[in-house]
């Protein structure tokens, strides 16, 4: 049974070597951490009539515009990994070099993370996640198209944002997977995605006869609401708190 503690708890639980990621501390990420999620959730509102009528196309066609909101909420919100880059001082000498501008600065400290996450996420976590939708029950033979890009969609809402922030350290993803990481905005989206996916694969074999219940439109409504609510609480009620096994 799975429980919610503190994070600074007594506990049998090896130490997380990561502390909860705090946003950014600017009015830009204030603002838009508390908006990224309703446009997150309209965007799949918008294209929910056209996802029951055409699962595949519907998926391919928004795919763009996930990624253009999740691109824009790490780059506004979020510190990237590696920390701030280290200042070397100038010999006696030394030619002066120029000073990269605030813009050059964004560009590099930002958006290129941002994009090199997307990609990570592409190659990496989206063939990942639909292995494992296929091994929880996807159709094998029939609706490739359906679970690869169902797949993408849940990669690009759990999966980029941690390895904007996390980057590539093989020790901080062993313990994302072992749920040993404090919670915070970025972890409670991932729990939030996976679980809501989980929980909408429940109405699929109902005997409902209802045109929502084909694959993967469930699967790929309960991944956007989870998402959004596992991020609000994340962030909020339980921020710091770590998931412990009894």
């Amino acid at each position: 049974m799975a429980t919610i503690i503190n994070a600074n708890a007594t506990s049998k639980t090896p130490p997380s070597t990561a502390p909860p990621v705090e946003p950014l501390n600017n009015d830009a990420a204030r603002l838009y951490t508390h908006i990224h999620p309703v446009l997150v959730l309209s965007l799949y509102a918008f294209s929910f009539s056209s996802l029951v009528a055409d699962p595949a196309s519907t998926l391919l066609n928004t795919l763009a515009p996930l990624a253009i909101l999740q691109i824009a909420y790490v780059a506004v919100c979020l510190p990237p990994t590696g920390g701030t880059p280290t200042i070397r001082k100038q010999k006696p000498g030394e030619k002066r070099s120029r000073v990269p501008s605030k813009l050059e600065n964004g560009l590099n400290g930002k958006i290129v993370p941002a994009f090199l996450s997307l990609l990570l996420t592409a190659l990496a976590a989206t063939p990942l996640l639909t292995a494992i939708l296929v091994l929880f029950g996807a159709p094998v033979t029939t609706h490739h198209p359906h679970t690869l890009l169902c797949g993408a969609h849940v990669a690009l809402l759990s999966t980029l944002p941690l390895v904007y922030v996390h980057g590539v350290n093989g020790e901080t993803w062993r313990q994302v997977v072992a749920l040993l990481l404090p919670i915070d905005e970025v972890y409670g989206g991932l729990i939030g995605t996976v679980v809501g996916a989980w929980l909408g694969a429940v109405p699929i074999p109902l005997d409902w006869d209802r045109e929502w219940q084909k694959w993967p439109v469930t699967i790929v409504t309960g991944a956007y609401i989870g998402y959004a609510v596992g991020k609000l609480l994340g962030g909020t009620l339980l921020k710091g708190k770590k998931i412990m096994f009894d």
